[in-house]
């Protein structure tokens, strides 16, 4: 190749290399870890779904422009902890957690890798974020209520059954919700004429001994609080409730779909998709730190119908006028 040619040649290629390079760039295929519950559970599911869809309708497919890598929890502490490790080994741009267990190892496991949480109910008294307008970190995400929803289970237990004067509060003791969420109904017990006891959910066999005794003497309740370690048993606690006929609140439509009492709580599917618009924005440049930690907008009274006629409750009229859904 003459000389003149091969100049001509390498300007030409120079000049191409900003077009290529931006190509590539466009094309690079983003990664996000998923670090949640328990992998065929008919319940996070459409939960996933849903986030799945509203990264689609902004423009993120997975196996198209991302990858999404999926990692199950299960409700076990040492499976969450070694999986946190492991999504953060793969270096993901960003990172969504589901639930105070999953954000907190994954916390532990990276402080540069950003993380969006979802179902957290206090980010800021778990020390996840700095504050709820300028979470500060490399985290942040959505509440998944405050911890006065929890006395409102309480004031929904003595509507729907007026005769309960003992409540056992179903708890996760190791994670700050737990504790927090006891500590918000045992508030409100005195004013509303009902003793609360907690009985902790760890063991199965804990909880059928404590619910069991409980049920020993008369006008007792159950209040189910929310944690990852409930999910896992709520077979068992409908179950007992059952058994027992002891009217139960619990703190999702799922656990009344299963043949729970009644629920009131976050639509938690629109906590998803609200997540998947926080990982677009991360995808596109912004940080964790700069996005607003926000409460849950829509909750739901759900109550299902069949189950408080085999308890012989009436329901009254002022609290169906409130409910968004009754299942038969």
């Amino acid at each position: 190749m003459r000389r003149r040619d091969f100049i001509k040649f390498i300007g030409g290629a120079a000049a191409s290399w900003p077009l290529v390079a931006r190509a590539q760039q466009r094309e690079r295929i983003r990664r996000i870890g998923s670090l949640t519950g328990i992998a065929d559970d008919p319940i996070m599911q459409p939960r996933l779904a849903a986030f799945l869809q509203a990264l689609r309708q902004l423009g993120w497919t997975d196996g198209d422009n991302v990858r999404v890598d999926y990692r199950w929890g299960g409700g076990d502490a040492d499976r969450i902890r070694k999986y946190a490790a492991e999504l953060v080994a793969l270096t993901p741009d960003v990172i969504l957690a589901t639930g105070t267990t999953a954000t907190e190892q994954l916390l532990q496991a990276s402080r540069t890798v950003p993380i969006v949480f979802v179902l957290v109910p206090d980010p800021v008294g778990a020390g996840y974020v700095d504050s709820l307008a300028r979470p500060g970190r490399n985290a942040t995400g959505f509440m998944s209520f405050e911890f006065g929803v929890s006395g409102k289970w309480l004031e929904l237990l003595k509507e729907i059954a007026p005769g309960v004067t003992r409540a056992a509060v179903l708890r996760d003791p190791t994670t700050t919700a737990g504790i927090g969420q006891f500590v918000a109904i045992q508030s409100l017990a005195p004013s509303v004429g009902v003793e609360v006891s907690p009985v902790n959910i760890s063991d199965a066999a804990e909880i059928e001994r404590a619910v069991s005794a409980f049920a020993r003497s008369s006008n007792g309740g159950l209040i189910v609080t929310a944690s990852p370690l409930a999910r896992v048993r709520i077979d068992l606690i409908i179950k007992l409730a059952a058994r027992h006929k002891l009217p139960a609140v619990y703190w999702d439509r799922p656990s009344v779909a299963s043949g729970g009492l009644i629920s009131y709580g976050a639509d938690y599917i629109d906590q998803y998709r609200a997540a998947a618009g926080y990982v677009d924005r991360i995808l596109k440049g912004e940080k964790p730190a700069d996005l607003p930690v926000q409460a849950s907008s829509k909750y739901e009274l759900v109550l299902n119908i069949n189950t408080a006629k085999a308890l012989g409750l009436t329901v009254p009229s002022s609290l169906l006028a409130r409910t968004n859904e009754v299942i038969e």
